[in-house]
C-alpha cells in the first residue's frame, strides 16, 4: 500500500516488466523481483532452450550455456560466461540473470541442437509465450 498525498491509500504493482521477442511476435511479462529470468521464461511457455536441451541442460547452475538469451535492454553481466558472452557478443545465460529492474530480452533460435519450434508438438519447444503474469 502507498499514501497518495491526500491520506488515500491505494495498492502498487511492485512486479517487474520483462518484454521478450520471440522472432516476430513481442510479449509483456511480469514477475516479481529477485527470480531468475530462466525461470520466468520457463513459466510463461517462453522456453530460452531448444528441443534437445529442454530435458537435457544443467537446471539453471550455468554450467551448459542452453538458455542462452540476447539481453537488448537489462542488467550488467555480472556471471564470469555473461561478460565474456558480452564482450564477444554471445547470448547470455537466462539463469544467471535476476530479474530486478525492467528488461527486453529476444530468445535466440537455437539451430545446433534442434530449434526452436513453434506450435504444439507434444509439449516439445513451445512456441507462444504466456504473457502478462508470471511467478
Amino acid at each position: 500500500m502507498v499514501a497518495d498525498g491526500v491520506g488515500q491509500s491505494h495498492e502498487t504493482d511492485d512486479r517487474v516488466k520483462v518484454v521478450v521477442i520471440d522472432e516476430d511476435e513481442r510479449h509483456t511479462l511480469r514477475t516479481d523481483p529477485g527470480r531468475t529470468l530462466r525461470d520466468v521464461l520457463l513459466d510463461a511457455d517462453c522456453s530460452p532452450y531448444a528441443t534437445v536441451t529442454r530435458r537435457l541442460n544443467c537446471g539453471g547452475r550455468g554450467f551448459c550455456a542452453t538458455c542462452g538469451v540476447r539481453v537488448q535492454k537489462g542488467p550488467a553481466a555480472e556471471h564470469w560466461h555473461d561478460r565474456l558472452a558480452d564482450r564477444f557478443g554471445y547470448p547470455r545465460l537466462s539463469c544467471q540473470i535476476v530479474v530486478e529492474e525492467p528488461m527486453t530480452v529476444s530468445l535466440v533460435d537455437k539451430r545446433v541442437w534442434g530449434g526452436r519450434k513453434h506450435g504444439d508438438d507434444e509439449g516439445v519447444g513451445e512456441g507462444a509465450c504466456d504473457d502478462e503474469s508470471t511467478g
